[in-house]
């Protein structure tokens, strides 16, 4: 269909026809569905008819292409100009075959195992019938209470923005009209919903907008710069106004400052949660301001569908607006080639020949392994064939290892970690310990019994599912106190112990790190989670995952993140009284375990460190050169990491900032020379004015191997 035939077509629809467009329903609303009928509740009380379900533009939570072929055909008979549905779904890090989730991608430093990640997803889900997927979630994150900390890919600004790429590029890879096993990507939430007050889902966000520029919208832009076809808006405020409803946000910032012209879309229920928010005084109010606000599709709320017909027939909306909003869902549909293929990429036999394929697997095993942390490790890892182990804990034998946005992957499929070291090893005897939250007399005794005879105990432990992911935000980050308990109890026999932990966020480590002699961090590692951490704790694999997130040492530090400021008065300054600086009185200030950390089952050494030039002119650059020697006995990879400090900036810079790493392998006694090509445009930020420029003077220089192990500082001087 051309642009002139999908004009035509705009032009046939009726108001009516047109504001139903613009409305997104669960599945469960659709002829053909496998919930259909299922609508009780709140569901029905929005007083969805067939006349509107007929003439709704997309539908979310369709799963399978038996199921999204029925929708459709059904949908097509209905709809009186035969005008296909959009099928949008979660598909977060991976559709049945679970990768990783994205904070424990974001670790693996890999952009092209990332990519592949999605590419997998996308190939799964398009075959299933799914044409747009709410991901890449890009959201900054300081603040590890925030149970969506899982979905986001840390704390950096540059790399996430290098993370939202990637992800962007497999999903929906060069073609999406004719390549069927991509996906649309729909970036969210715009914007900054990772900034909310006291890590508490849904909560208020109030920033600087220099902050909101420097900070938290640099992926999004990232992620459109990538060709990204959609925007999710966030349920949080920005600057006092709701996302759903922020003209400034989005028609001003995204549409005119950015040039984005693709498809904004609501979050659940986000229009009608402007009642609440306190700026809309009804539905009406809300339907009006969301559309002024440049949102083109509400989910799951029915304000445009019950008030915009009245808003323009009272003059109040001007029907252009609709229009816009209705055209710019038709050319989506157009761009996937649904009006040439309302079916497009559903199908069962290669839907039945790729899902869960062993080709899928391996490639979900391969990042799990590269996404583990080796947080420490007092020579106990990696563990011997001839050690008897005892694998104890509430995650030893458990297959809630996917992670809470996981839709239909299957905890039974998924390998437990019991299973994954079974292969290794005979040598294995096993014992629940606790459950997550609670532990009985009973438990201890079996645990304690089973331990006594083990060289090694492996300690599994964790977060269920649903202590992460959204609405799942927790004052207290530390493990469970049944956990505690358990692990406390297990220290008594004097055995050498190793801690697993599954979970979603950065953990208050007290209790665990240290009691015990080694600790892995898993993360929620899919499908193939527990082969991937058998292959970790004997060695098979070397683990070379470095945190993108900082563990805080304890709660009261949050949040605590790399990039930070200086003080007036900082802790250590040498003129400075010992009292009368920016300090904790009772902990460090720094955290447990850095942004950029990670251990290896190699050691690697830093040298030789120079810089091509102590001046850098305005269109020049630079090189910063290191060499990176292996002095281990095993190969191994590390995540070389270039940082930048504006030593005097016109407002207040970071200590460090990322602008640089790059990921290698290197064999025992191997020597490798890396070089990093650093810009004058990397050391531009926001000044004060919000003008985007980089300032004359010095600038430092760290190289390391994470943001707190960098060798001594290189400078030069920016002349302008």
């Amino acid at each position: 269909m051309t642009d002139q035939q999908l004009n035509a077509l705009l032009k046939e629809l009726t108001l009516e026809e047109k504001i139903s467009q613009l409305l997104q329903l669960a599945a469960p609303f659709f002829d053909g569905s496998g919930t259909e009928g299922q609508i009780t509740g709140p569901m029905a009380s929005m007083g969805i008819n067939d006349d509107i379900v007929k003439n709704t533009g997309s539908v979310l939570g369709l799963s399978g292409a038996i199921e999204t072929i029925s929708v459709q055909e059904a949908h097509m008979k209905k709809n009186r100009l035969g005008i296909p549905l959009l099928v949008m779904a979660d598909i977060i890090h991976g559709y049945k075959t679970i990768f990783p989730v994205p904070l424990a991608i974001s670790c693996s430093w890999d952009l092209e195992a990332a990519e592949r990640s999605a590419e997998i997803a996308a190939a799964e889900a398009s075959a299933a019938g799914v044409h747009v997927t709410f991901s890449p979630m890009v959201d900054l994150v300081r603040d590890p209470r925030w149970g969506r900390v899982m979905e986001t890919t840390g704390e950096d600004p540059y790399l996430n923005g290098e993370f939202a790429r990637a992800f962007v590029r497999g999903y929906q890879g060069k073609d999406l009209k004719n390549d069927l096993t991509r996906l649309a990507a729909c970036v969210k939430h715009f914007a900054a919903y990772g900034a909310g007050e006291g890590g508490r889902d849904y909560n208020t966000v109030d920033m600087s907008e220099r902050q909101l520029r420097e900070y938290y919208l640099p992926a999004y832009k990232a992620a459109l710069d990538e060709g990204a076809e959609l925007v999710m808006t966030a349920f949080n405020t920005v600057d006092g106004i709701p996302a759903a409803g922020n003209k400034r946000l989005m028609r001003d910032l995204l549409r005119k400052e950015w040039g984005f012209d693709g498809v904004v879309i609501s979050d659940w229920g986000a229009v009608k949660e402007m009642i609440p928010h306190g700026v809309a005084a009804d539905e009406a109010e809300a339907a009006y301001k969301s559309l002024l606000a440049g949102v083109d599709i509400e989910m799951m709320t029915t304000c445009y569908e019950n008030h915009l017909k009245q808003l323009v027939e009272n003059g109040e909306v001007d029907e252009a607006l609709i229009d816009e909003a209705v055209l710019r869902i038709l050319e989506l549909k157009q761009k996937l080639g649904l009006f040439d293929n309302p079916y497009r990429g559903a199908d069962v036999n290669r839907e039945r020949e790729i899902v869960l394929s062993a080709e899928h697997r391996q490639a979900a095993r391969d990042l799990a392994v590269k996404s583990c942390v080796l947080l420490k490790n007092e020579s106990v890892l990696p563990l011997k064939k001839e050690q008897n182990i005892a694998l104890i804990g509430p995650f030893a034998q458990n297959g809630d290892i996917l992670g809470p946005w996981s839709w239909l992957g299957s905890k039974e499929e998924a390998v437990q970690l019991y299973d994954g070291l079974k292969a290794k090893t005979s040598r294995i005897v096993t014992a629940q310990g606790s459950d997550i939250e609670s532990v009985t007399a009973t438990q201890l005794e079996e645990a304690l019994s089973v331990a006594r005879e083990a060289d090694v105990i492996v300690l599994a432990l964790g977060e269920h599912s649903d202590m992460s992911g959204e609405a799942g935000s927790r004052a207290n980050i530390r493990l469970p106190d049944a956990q505690l308990e358990l692990t406390a109890k297990l220290k008594s026999l004097g055995k050498p112990m190793v801690a697993v932990l599954f979970n979603g966020r950065p953990l208050d480590l007290h209790g665990v790190y240290d009691v015990v002699d080694a600790v892995l961090e898993a993360w929620y590692p899919g499908t193939e989670g527990g082969a991937a951490v058998a292959d970790l704790l004997y060695g098979d694999s070397n683990p070379s995952g470095r945190l993108t997130m900082s563990f805080p040492f304890a709660v009261g530090q949050v949040p605590v993140y790399y990039n930070n400021f200086n003080t007036g008065r900082p802790q250590g300054a040498p003129d400075a009284q010992v009292r009368y600086v920016s300090q904790y009185l009772d902990i460090p200030n720094a955290p447990l375990y850095p942004f950029g950390y990670g251990l290896s089952y190699t050691t690697f050494a830093y040298s030789d460190a120079s810089i091509s030039s102590d001046r850098m002119a305005l269109g020049q650059s630079l090189e910063v050169t290191v060499k990176v020697t292996n002095t281990g006995e095993v190969a191994g990879e590390e995540v070389v990491q270039l940082y930048v400090r504006d030593v005097a900036g016109e407002v207040v810079r970071p200590l460090k900032e990322l602008k640089g790493f790059r990921k290698i392998k290197l064999q025992p006694g191997e020597v490798q020379e890396v070089t990093f090509l650093l810009t004058e445009e990397q050391l531009r930020y926001h000044h004060s004015d919000l003008s985007l420029l980089s300032d004359a003077g010095e600038f430092a220089v760290f190289v390391g191997s994470s943001s707190r192990d960098v060798l001594q500082a290189l400078s030069f001087q920016l002349i302008k």
